[in-house]
């Protein structure tokens, strides 16, 4: 008897920390869509994979370049690189939902424009705004975005 006691305890104690969870986790995923920078110059569709979140490329105003060739990561530190095509490139990387300060954090922005990968966190502000903060060390030295997210005409 005490064995079924303890079980069910058990089970009434986990059901909700699984509840707790799964509206982290629902929170988090707000994140997930189709998102356009303040200079409305590309589209970044941004994903989970895991437990993080992704943001690649999806549409350029410009998608190719004076030759009228698909533009590409020139500026890219890495040489090898400077030929990848920016239609697809992930830019945004590694992010995880904090749910004690409604923040994603903890990832990375790269700047195709000028090679740089700055550390980075995710604000949302409304439900179809984020602001993105890229920075150097301490987010007090960075610059800050909003984005539009891009929804479905009815």
């Amino acid at each position: 008897m005490r064995l079924i006691v303890a079980a069910m305890l058990c089970l009434l104690l986990a059901v909700p920390s699984q509840a707790q969870s799964s509206a982290a986790e629902s929170t988090g995923d707000k994140l997930i869509g189709v998102w356009m920078p303040s200079d409305g110059r590309s589209y970044l569709k941004i994903d989970k994979i895991g437990n993080k979140y992704f943001g690649r490329v999806v549409w350029l105003k410009e998608p190719n370049d004076e030759n009228g060739n698909p533009r590409v990561d020139k500026n890219n530190p890495d040489e090898s690189l400077r030929s990848t095509p920016l239609k697809g490139y992930r830019v945004l990387k590694d992010f995880v939902y904090n749910t004690e300060d409604g923040i994603w954090e903890d990832g990375t922005i790269y700047d195709p424009k000028n090679g740089t990968t700055y550390n980075c966190k995710i604000e949302l502000i409304e439900d179809n705004k984020i602001e993105v903060r890229g920075f150097v060390g301490a987010a007090v030295f960075g610059r800050t975005d909003v984005w539009t997210r891009l929804v479905k005409k009815k």
